[in-house]
């Protein structure tokens, strides 16, 4: 016979902020976005590759911000719709997910046109 699992102790003690939380993206914060792609790709009325990509990277940190807020307000009680821990991580997920996605498009990318013969 299997013994029964023991309930979890009081020794693990409440979960803090730093459990919850996700470290910033660091240096892709410092992207200059005053800096110009040259050729005729890069110039476009909306702004350039690198205020493009500085504006996600922001938009991906406030999502994770939020799905660490929401996670962390479930778990405390504060949040009283479980519904809203869920999308908020949800979302958070999902632009993460992209953000590997075009990572890993833009390595590939970068990878072939550096191994282009001329």
């Amino acid at each position: 016979m299997i013994p029964p699992i023991s309930a979890i102790s009081g020794a693990v003690g409440p979960l803090g902020p730093s459990e919850w939380s996700v470290p910033s993206v660091g240096s892709l914060g410092q992207i200059d976005p005053n800096a110009q792609l040259t050729g005729s790709a890069g110039t476009g009325s909306s702004g350039s590759f690198g205020s493009a990509l500085s504006s996600a990277m922001d938009s991906l940190e406030s999502t994770q911000a939020a799905a660490t807020t929401a996670s962390q307000q479930l778990a405390t009680g504060q949040l009283s719709d479980p519904t809203k821990a869920v999308t908020a991580v949800e979302n958070a997920s999902l632009e993460m997910d992209f953000a590997s996605q075009l990572e890993n498009k833009l390595v590939t990318d970068a990878t072939t046109i550096f191994q282009t013969t001329i």
